[in-house]
């Protein structure tokens, strides 16, 4: 017996160097951990079980039957994270250069459909050179395989891509389809095609960091949610972020610990300036409104004109969507209106409450939007909010014209309660550019036109850009102090978290994409 125990320890002595202790060091002189360090500090200490340490590829072709290293590039299992089970995956590249072959593809589909059979959250950790060239077809076929896998749990079970380090060609798409991406600066990138393909057929000369990497994404494409500064800091973000979501479709996010105090907020009386055109810092009303330090902002680099992100109310989980007055007066355009739908779908398939802060002026005209189809992008916003069926409350701070407020989650698109706060203005337009179009003749002919504008926009004013109009039709629940905003919002979350809300039997939906 004995032997037979040695046998098993050398052989878990030598998965657990992947490459060698040569190829650890350059990973480490990077400035990078290593796939077996970076799931130690994912899971909760000794919580972490590995499956399929003893795989090896099985390719034959040239000569790297002579070339096989235990666990094959990519290291699988489960534990726990903030005392939650979790499965991951995440890619050695000191093994092959965490290149995919078609028994590395079978481990992580394997610990994706065991994450989907037993309800929990999927964390896959990538750093990998692409397919492995010496399998042809089959290292292709693998990464169909687990884009497969990505869509048939895309809803079910919460799907979080971290990218470690290269991830190019096809291997782009698994973090794709997931719900969240998040990105290691400088020493992370993504695209489809590399600086040499870029050079070659379109002869633009571009670095891997500029075409795709942690700043080009978070920044221009959207394409990732989070950036880190290192590894740690980026896995830290992961074990945050499954902080606010619950395991599965069917379950909600456990409720922390909640003591109640003072829940008036003086500070918000004020947060609103007078005049109607000066701005202010949104996220100044959310932490308010949240639980101390509870905030985590979601694409903060991307779209700033809106705000999405976790918080809790009263140790609730719930997600936020914002317009930003600091930032193109909060007005929505393509880009905003594509990040807001992505979050407001996540939130309606894990049963996240939603809270929407409205200061919305309008979309953004010009022909650079409609050529970029602000019209479908928009829609999508739309969509989003009028299929979700989780709680859904709207404070109208502010601005709230045109089309705009309709897509903010109004009444009429499905809210459950629509606060406003005195300063609100719920109308089809701004009062000047109201009372230009509407008093027309009478200012043009006014011996001083100056002032018949003014005196119409007051008109105007008086009778439409306040929030009385609309709570005397019923699409405001209420007009409250904004003090008191914190404190109606735990009642009403509270009141609406047994929300039973169905939608009409269908195969799925057809949203503007």
């Amino acid at each position: 017996m004995d032997t037979h125990i040695k046998r098993l320890h050398d052989m878990r002595e030598q998965a657990l160097l992947g490459g060698g202790e040569e190829r650890i060091a350059k990973q480490h002189d990077k400035g990078k951990l290593t796939a077996r360090e970076r799931m130690h500090f994912l899971f909760d200490k000794g919580e972490y079980e590995e499956i399929g340490m003893m795989v090896t590829h099985r390719s034959t072709d040239f000569g790297m039957e002579r070339q096989k290293i235990l666990g094959d590039g990519v290291i699988t299992g489960y534990g726990e994270v903030n005392g939650r089970l979790v499965f991951a995956y995440a890619q050695d590249f000191t093994v092959f250069g965490g290149s995919l072959s078609e028994t590395h593809a079978e481990k992580i589909c394997k610990i994706m459909e065991m994450a989907m059979k037993n309800g929990a959250p999927i964390v896959g950790l990538n750093d990998s050179g692409g397919a492995r060239i010496q399998e042809g077809v089959k290292s292709l076929g693998g990464y169909a395989d687990i884009f497969y896998r990505n869509t048939l749990a895309s809803g079910v079970v919460p799907q979080i891509s971290a990218v470690m380090g290269p991830c190019a060609g096809g291997a782009v798409y698994s973090p794709a389809i997931t719900d969240f991406i998040l990105m290691v600066e400088d020493s992370s990138y993504m695209f489809v095609t590399g600086p040499n393909v870029v050079k070659t057929v379109t002869n633009e000369e571009v670095s891997a960091e500029d075409l795709g990497g942690a700043s080009a994404h978070s920044r221009k494409s959207g394409v990732t949610h989070l950036t880190a500064p290192h590894d740690l800091a980026c896995i830290e973000q992961i074990r945050q972020l499954l902080s606010y979501i619950p395991q599965n479709c069917e379950e909600v996010t456990p409720q922390q610990d909640y003591i109640a105090g003072d829940e008036l907020r003086p500070e918000l009386d004020k947060l609103v300036p007078a005049s109607a055109q000066q701005p202010y810092d949104i996220k100044h009303a959310i932490t308010a409104i949240a639980d101390h330090q509870s905030f985590m902002e979601i694409h903060p680099d991307y779209a700033d004109n809106i705000v999405v992100g976790f918080a809790r109310i009263a140790g609730r989980s719930i997600g936020i969507v914002a317009n930003q007055p600091m930032s193109l007066a909060g007005v929505l355009d393509v880009e905003s209106s594509k990040k807001a739908a992505r979050f407001v779908r996540f939130c309606d398939c894990f049963q996240i409450p939603l809270l929407v802060l409205v200061d919305v002026p309008g979309f953004l005209p010009g022909t650079d939007q409609e050529w970029n189809a602000i019209i479908t992008n928009g829609a999508k916003l739309l969509f989003a909010f009028s299929e979700a069926t989780v709680p859904r409350i709207s404070v109208i701070t502010r601005k709230a014209y045109g089309g705009a407020y309709d897509v903010m989650n109004s009444k009429h698109i499905g809210a459950d309660l629509n606060f406003a706060w005195p300063t609100a203005e719920i109308a089809v337009m701004g009062a000047k550019g109201a009372s230009e179009i509407i008093f027309r003749k009478e200012i043009k002919e006014a011996q001083d036109q100056t002032a018949k504008l003014l005196e119409k926009e007051a008109e105007y004013t008086e009778k439409f850009a306040h929030p009385y109009r609309a709570a005397e039709r019923g699409f405001i629940d209420e007009v409250i102090e904004p003090r008191y905003t914190r404190a109606k919002l735990i009642k009403a979350f509270k009141m609406l978290e047994n929300k039973d809300d169905q939608l009409p039997y269908k195969k799925h939906s057809n949203i503007p994409l």
